[in-house]
């Protein structure tokens, strides 16, 4: 069996009119801050941050995403204004609800009882939901100009989260690998 493993996160996107929006900003910060590291992947919400998982096991996990996205009701998100974590990241501020919380809660335990999967950071410390437009390559000093910017900047979405979306990494950048459907219509 050919044990190739990729590294994988599973996330909610954003509708397209808001990710259009979150790109402006991250073409922003990659035009007047040098950091374009956001830009390596489709603005999301992460749910499971990257874990690695063997390719030819994919469709197994795939499976599991969508019998667990099947039992979920769409849920309703607001983003709104920015916040950031000092001193390297800012984003775009998800408002907490407790059906994301739940969601979020739900899926940890589904992908560790099923899969094996663990986010072992991610249970000593609280869910911050957040959209990136800045990290990693986000300098001290550009932070500390950049964040007056946007500390006060006015942001309002609202949208229905309906799917989880599976990402994989190409060595580059992040990719949609697949999308699973929330169960609808109840």
């Amino acid at each position: 069996m050919n044990s190739s493993k990729s590294r994988f996160f599973i996330a909610l996107l954003p509708p397209q009119h808001i990710q259009d929006y979150a790109n402006e900003i991250k073409q922003h910060f990659a035009d007047n801050y040098a950091s374009k590291h956001a830009q390596k992947s489709p603005p999301h919400i992460t749910l499971q941050p990257p874990f690695e998982w063997v390719n030819d096991d994919l469709s197994r996990m795939e499976a599991s995403l969508l019998e667990f996205a099947q039992q979920q009701q769409p849920l309703s998100m607001t983003l709104s204004g920015f916040a950031a974590f000092v001193p390297r990241v800012i984003y775009i501020n998800v408002v907490r609800s407790a059906e994301l919380l739940s969601l979020q809660c739900d899926l940890m335990l589904h992908l560790e009882a099923n899969l094996e999967i663990i986010d072992k950071v991610g249970k000593n410390r609280p869910f911050a939901p957040h959209l990136t437009v800045a990290f990693r390559d986000l300098t001290k000093q550009n932070f500390k100009a950049a964040w007056p910017e946007f500390e006060h900047r006015q942001l309002h979405f609202e949208f229905t989260a309906d799917k989880l979306t599976l990402l994989i990494h190409d060595g580059r950048r992040w990719n949609i690998q697949s999308e699973f459907a929330f169960l609808s219509g109840k």
